[in-house]
């Protein structure tokens, strides 16, 4: 019969069915006999459901019948014509119909005292009143001349052993306040009306017996009690707020006090002392949660051992979302539903006549009563998948799976309004090698569930769900109700039921379920034959007893557990069976076929089989067997592990017989070892979880036994292995169980990973919706609608710094070496530093051996160290900084470090650290030198942070630590943002383009935003100055060295004012030394190739054939190589290999930079293009557009011009443009060339204008600088430096590079006419030194010199294969001259 709650308040009470919940009867007492008994106190279930006791106010005893009507129903279902829901089913009417009741008073019993307490015994009613008796009643109302007990006669003591056994009861006015029977403890937990709390014991099997009392001797203000017949405890309820949970020790007999369950100050800061005594105490169904409320209100759930799962007193529960106080809901009285699923409560707080049916499920049947839903984990009552790694969670009509993919994912809004988790025994299944890969994305992507909604047909005739499994590769579950069971396949989305539905009403699984490979291993009772059976189906064919394996079982199966190909039973007679299952493929379903291994009988170590919570097979062994030789043994059913009412008991092989005829004989008989005898692991144990997969590489975590222990956090009993095979040491034991705190309660333990998994209760507020004036608040304004999420937590940090109190450090190096390649693993680092850290700096007492020391010395066995220590302390108060940095080092000396180890952003970091704890001297010095290494090293973010942190130094602002740079990916150079976004084509002739876009002079000269302000605003400033001299040294190598191309990258990431800055330079280090040096550096800077001699001025045989095609491979080769070198840079950019360009190849970091920061909007209008006259020679690039946006694939000449390939070429034609291809550098290149042209131009640099002009071979460009040369007053040393420079490279031409000749004969005219006027006008200083910016810097030297460029010539070069290329430039120069096919190719290979 459906389970009923009743609720009696005055002299009404009612009784309900749960599913549906509907009311079935209610009685009202007459008005006479209301009088004469007094309102309805109590009442009591006879234990087979047939009779219920009430107890009133006036000392009177009522017991009530329950006839039913037999073939009579309230409530029907009715479904649509044609619907497959047969009413022919078994036992159809009992389970879908309401059935009518009546209720009849057979008795009335006077007691002539008022009770305070009744409880129901299986034939017996036992009632304690207010004058200090007990009576022992029959249900049938008679007492059988059996006398009520005074309980001044019962002697009480401290334990049963006591001598002194005397009793403290001696005065008359104690009685029995609250009390219950504890069927496993066979006694009574009562609490006395002066509030000291004890244990009634009869001394004999009879209750008329002698009784013997214990009481516990801490607790002095109990108020109510509520025992737990799985784990044996009692909760007595305090006035305190607390609850005080008792246990009964089994060799004395006295009360042992197990663990509190108490709010903490930290938690609840200002409710946790002011929730008034404890008023009621609930222990589940299932015996794995208890529920707790105050005399002020609010609910607690709570775990066996004292995990908290919940408590309404905080949060959206205590709290409107406008911050307002609610009043907790306050619950007079409240009992659990049928498997835990539903908590009903009668609201204390609510008027007779209110009804509140509210849509969030939260069900008012009648006045007052509330029913709150719940979800449990489904190991709660199906133990057996501890060695699976998926947390499952089941509701009375839907399943909750954190796996699947993340698109599967539901919120589980419409589970119910208060789907509050009960989550005790939760394990999970994932497991074996094949699924290491879907790995954590699956398991942690996401805070939702996948949520599988049993199926209708099957939930009609057998809800609630009793047991559910999932099987490794979480793919399908199988689930149990009232009867048979039916799985689900989450890849098809399909259910399986039974199509006989006979079949299915005649089993009734009593042990759980479980999955092996693809058969369901199930332990029932067949009510058709009245034997207890074990049941194997395979998931793959039809649901049938035909396709199903059946092997007869001597006795009740209670739980059922599988261990590799091992099925382990545990029988009613406290016997466990041991069963080897192997795989038949016969015929088209393969068959399970199943041979008994062994049985153990444990009846002399289990008092009562009810008090097994799980058992499990392991491959764990404690014997020196262990070691790293043998992993082989570590996949054998090594030993039993049993949980026994909370103690966590193993029962190992027994190997110390002779081990000779282990080698001989065949592996099943090895399963044949007797067992020894068993050895208590641990006490208050909730769950336990192993696994029976092996990883080499991580030994520890998988050959641990994981155990969670409620309130006291978890415990993991850790393997210890020699290192390096050495020789074990004796005295150091074979594994270590180490306790550490978690904050979230463990489900599931995924092994490898080192994480756990959880689910934690989150609430979402909806009062806004209601009006706060109401006369009523709404019950959802008052409980807020629950959510149930996932969570997950790191412990590997735990365990480590448990080793290292240990002195265990190389198991702990061993462990954290075996997990370094975790994406978390530099996390773990810091939470163990942190935690440490926090620990002993805010101890008030001082520690003698203090952790920190060690902790750090093993951080630094890590590369992460540094940025461990960093990241720690900017998480860490600035109070503990010294402390910290006693322990790892002065931050100085890691900051040295940084920079040696070339990890910068770390350096920046502790920089930071720095300018907190030493003096401003000090940072500037250290930040100066990250700045210079940040500038060699083109970190150009980095760069610009150092720059804002030197100015706050510089102007007092350095309170307020400026921000660390964000990691950036190291970039070989920078890029020109302001490219980057815009679609301009470079190679137009000049007429095409307006003349406004030459006005170029205010946009490059003064760049705005933050950094331009820098030069303008605060350049007086001493600050900015000293800034301003490190950026000109840095200029000044790069020109130095002629490195142009960093030079400009430089310039335009800093918004350094080049164009200034050079014309102060012109006669120093902006004079071009040697211009053949330069020339060839250039060239192989910009990847530009040399240029080649048209082929038809030569005679040769390879005319139209191998030199073609040498040039075209090489040119393809070189634009092939290009784009797989760029391949990461967006595709509307054209590209150049990464190392060398400084247009558009950004880091990713450096891409996200804000466009409109120093250069962005007003570099806008640069518009570049060629300064060309029609009549110049011919330019490919003059017929093509040559945008950023066109150029395909790299391949940046691809695009032509219509007009241009509408042309019918000739031979010699397509020869010359072929060639003109083969001359020209990247695209990129030249933009960056005609840029810095411009620059140049601009600073009147003429020498460099010259070079420039020389490499894109655009006599223009020389023309406009001779131009200027004549018509404006120029210092003639820069004359007579271009004059020789010109004469160098002819020479150089000549010999090395005639495919210079024919430009430079072009330019000769201009030359000469050139070296006339120069003679003429420079001849007094014909004789001055060559080079004259040398002699400038020694007469002027300055600060910023004083470092040597020779220094950083070595660490500087740009590109990787320089030197190798100028190598075969040298190589090869020797032979141009007779081989100019040789040297065409030879061109190419050098672009």
């Amino acid at each position: 019969m459906a389970l009923r709650i009743k609720m009696h308040q005055d002299l009404n009470w009612s009784e309900f069915l749960i599913e549906p919940s509907v009311l079935i009867v209610s009685y009202k007492e007459l008005t006479k006999s209301a009088s004469q008994f007094g309102s309805y106190k109590q009442a009591e279930w006879r234990s087979d459901s047939t009779m219920i006791a009430v107890s009133t106010a006036n000392g009177y005893i009522l017991f009530f019948d329950i006839p039913s009507a037999r073939d009579k129903y309230l409530y029907e279902p009715m479904y649509p014509k044609g619907s497959p829901h047969m009413k022919g089913t078994p036992h159809y009417k009992e389970e879908q119909c309401a059935p009518s009741l009546n209720l009849e008073m057979k008795k009335v019993l006077d007691l002539q005292a008022s009770i305070t307490s009744l409880q129901s015994m299986q034939e017996d009613l036992l009632v304690a009143t207010a004058d200090g008796l007990l009576h022992l009643i029959h249900w049938n109302g008679m007492t059988n001349g059996r006398k009520a007990i005074n309980l001044s006669t019962v002697p009480f003591s401290v334990d049963l052993q006591s001598s002194r056994a005397g009793s403290f009861l001696g005065f008359e006015n104690v009685h029995i306040r609250d009390m219950e029977y504890c069927e496993t403890l066979d006694g009574f937990a009562v609490v006395f009306n002066d509030g000291r709390v004890g244990f009634i014991t009869p001394m004999s099997s009879r209750f008329t017996a002698e009784l013997h009392g214990v009481w516990a001797q801490d607790v002095a203000d109990g108020t109510c009690v509520a025992v737990n017949n799985k784990y044996r405890l009692m909760a007595f309820g305090c006035t305190n707020g607390s609850v005080q949970v008792y246990t009964i020790d089994n060799t004395t007999g006295a009360m042992q006090f197990s663990h509190k369950l108490e709010l903490t100050p930290k938690q609840y800061p200002d409710i946790w002392n002011k929730t008034g005594p404890v008023k009621l105490i609930r222990w589940s169904p299932d015996s794995c949660v208890v529920m707790v409320t105050w005399e002020c209100g609010g609910l607690s759930l709570w775990s066996v051992f004292g995990a908290q799962l919940i408590c309404t007193l905080g949060g959206d529960f205590a709290y409107r979302s406008d911050g307002t106080k609610k009043d907790p809901l306050k619950i007079s009285s409240m009992t659990w539903g049928s498997e835990g699923y539903h908590l009903w409560v009668i609201d204390g707080s609510c008027s007779q006549n209110v009804g509140c049916e509210t849509d969030a499920k939260s069900k008012a049947c009648q006045s007052g009563i509330l029913q709150f839903q719940f979800i449990k984990s489904a190991l709660t009552v199906n133990p057996c998948m501890s060695n699976q790694e998926q947390v499952l969670l089941q509701g009375e009509d839907r399943l909750y799976l954190n796996c699947g993919d993340a698109t599967q994912a539901q919120n589980p809004r419409n589970t119910s309004a208060h789907s509050d988790h009960k989550c005790i025994r939760e394990r999970a299944t994932f497991a074996d090698g094949i699924l290491v890969s879907q790995g954590l994305s699956t398991l942690l992507g996401h805070r939702h569930w996948h949520v599988v909604q049993i199926h209708s047909t099957y939930l009609e005739s057998n809800w609630p769900i009793r047991f559910s499994a999932i099987d490794k590769l979480g793919q399908n579950v199988a689930v149990v109700g009232k009867f048979g069971f039916a799985h689900y396949s989450l890849l098809t989305k399909k259910w399986k039921l039974f199509g006989n539905i006979t079949q299915e009403q005649n089993m009734v699984v009593t042990g759980g379920l479980a999955w092996w490979n693809d058969f369901i291993v199930l332990a029932c009772y067949n009510l058709n034959d009245r034997q207890e059976e074990l049941r194997i189906y395979l998931r793959t064919s039809n649901l049938d007893n035909a396709f199903a394996q059946v092997i007869k079982v001597q006795s009740e199966t209670l739980l059922l557990s599988v261990f590799r190909d091992i099925v382990i039973l545990f029988r009613a007679d406290c016997s466990i069976c041991l069963y080897s299952i192997e795989r038949r493929p016969d015929g088209p379903n393969p068959t399970a076929s199943v041979q008994v291994l062994q049985e153990v009988s444990m009846s002399r170590y289990i008092p009562h089989p009810f008090l097994v919570v799980s058992v499990t097979l392991t491959s764990v062994r404690t014997e020196t067997g262990i070691s790293l030789k043998m992993p082989q043994q570590a996949c054998e059913a090594e030993s039993i592990m049993l949980n026994l009412a909370g103690q966590l008991i193993m029962v190992q092989r027994d190997r110390s017989g002779p081990q000779i005829r282990e080698k001989e004989s065949s592996s099943n008989q090895r399963k044949l070892l007797p067992f020894c005898a068993p050895v208590v692991l641990a006490q208050s144990v909730e769950n336990v979880w192993t696994t029976c997969r092996v990883n080499k590489q991580k030994r520890h975590l998988l050959e641990a036994l994981w155990l969670s222990c409620g309130g006291s956090g978890m415990k993991v009993w850790l393997p210890l292995f020699p290192r390096d095979h050495r020789k074990p040491h004796s005295f150091l034991s074979r594994r270590i169980m180490l306790p550490f705190h978690i904050n979230i309660y463990p489900l599931a333990v995924l092994f490898e990973d080192a994480l756990v998994l959880g689910a934690v209760n989150d609430t979402v507020l909806y009062d806004c919706l209601y009006n706060q004036s109401s006369a009523q608040e709404h019950l959802e304004v008052l409980f807020p609608f629950c959510i149930v999420e996932r969570t997950s937590q790191i412990y590997l940090h735990h365990i480590l710094c448990q080793l290292l109190v240990r002195n265990l450090g190389e198991q702990a190096l061993l462990l954290a070496h075996s997990c370094a390649t975790l994406p978390y693993f530099p996390h773990v680092l810091e939470l163990m530093l942190h935690e440490v850290l926090e620990e002993e700096a805010t101890s008030r007492e001082p520690i003698p051996d203090p952790l920190l020391p060690t902790v750090a010395k093993f951080i630094t066995e890590f590369p992460l160290f540094l940025q461990t220590v960093v990241h720690c302390a900017r998480k860490t108060e600035y109070a503990l900084w010294n402390y910290l940095f006693a322990a790892v080092g002065n931050p100085k000396d890691l900051f040295e470090e940084c920079l040696m180890a070339q990890d910068l952003d770390t350096a920046a970091s502790y920089l930071i650290i720095l300018q907190n704890m030493e003096v401003p001297a000090v940072s500037r010095q250290h930040a100066t030198l990250l700045f210079n290494t940040a500038l060699e090293q083109g970190k150009w973010d980095l760069c610009r942070h150092m720059i804002r942190f030197l100015k706050a130094i510089g102007s007092g602002e350095s309170d307020t630590p400026p921000a660390t740079p964000t990691p950036q990916e190291p970039s070989p150079s920078g890029g020109f943002e302001f490219f980057r976004h815009r679609s301009i084509s470079l190679s137009q002739s000049g007429e095409n383009v307006p003349s406004s876009k030459f006005n170029l002079q205010k946009t490059l000269s003064m760049p705005s935003g933050p950094s331009g302000k820098r030069w303008s605003k605060d350049s007086d400033c001493a600050e900015n100055m000293y800034i301003d001299m490190m950026l000109w040294r840095h200029a000044r190598r790069l020109l130095e060295e002629i490195r142009l191309k960093d030079l400009g990258c430089f310039a335009a990431q800093l918004g350094f004012e080049l164009i200034g800055w050079l014309c102060k330079e012109r006669t120093r280090a902006a004079c071009v030394e040697d211009f053949v040096i330069t020339l060839k550096k250039l060239h192989k800077d910009f990847l530009w190739p040399f240029p080649v001699i048209p082929a038809s001025s030569i005679n040769s045989p390879f005319k139209n054939g191998k030199y073609k095609t040498a040039v075209g491979e090489q040119l393809l080769k070189s634009q092939s190589t290009d784009s797989f070198l760029n391949m990461e840079v967006d595709t509307g950019v054209p590209s150049a290999p990464r190392s060398h360009s400084w247009l558009g190849t950004i880091s990713s970091s450096q891409r996200e930079m804000d466009t409109a920061s120093s250069h962005g909007p007003h570099m806008q209008d640069a518009f570049l293009s060629p300064l060309l006259n029609k009549g110049d020679e011919c330019s490919i690039g003059s017929a093509t557009d040559l945008t950023e946006t066109s150029s395909m694939v790299d391949g940046d000449w691809t695009m032509v011009d219509e007009n241009f390939s509408g042309l019918s070429l000739t031979q010699s034609e397509l020869e010359h443009i072929s060639l003109e291809l083969a001359s020209k550098g990247p695209h990129k290149s030249q933009v960056q060339l005609r840029y810095l042209l411009h620059i140049f131009t601009e600073a009147g640099c003429l020498d460099w204008c010259i070079v420039i002009g020389l490499i894109l071979r655009e006599s223009s460009v020389i023309n406009q600088v001779f131009s200027i040369m004549q018509t404006s007053e120029i210092d003639g040393e820069i004359w007579q430096n271009i004059k020789t420079g010109l004469h160098a490279v002819d020479r150089w031409a000549s010999t090395d590079c005639p495919g210079y000749k024919p430009f430079l004969n072009v330019l000769k005219p201009q030359l000469q006419k050139l070296s006339e006027i120069t003679e003429e006008q420079v001849q007094p200083e014909a004789f001055q030194p060559a080079n004259p910016s040398k002699t400038a810097e020694q007469s002027s030297p300055r600060a910023e010199e004083s470092r040597s460029s020779a220094s950083h010539s070595a660490s500087l070069q740009s590109d990787g294969n320089s030197c190798s290329v100028s190598r075969h430039e040298e190589d090869t120069s020797r032979t141009e001259e007779n081989d100019p096919f040789q040297e065409g190719s030879y061109d190419c290979t050098v672009s």
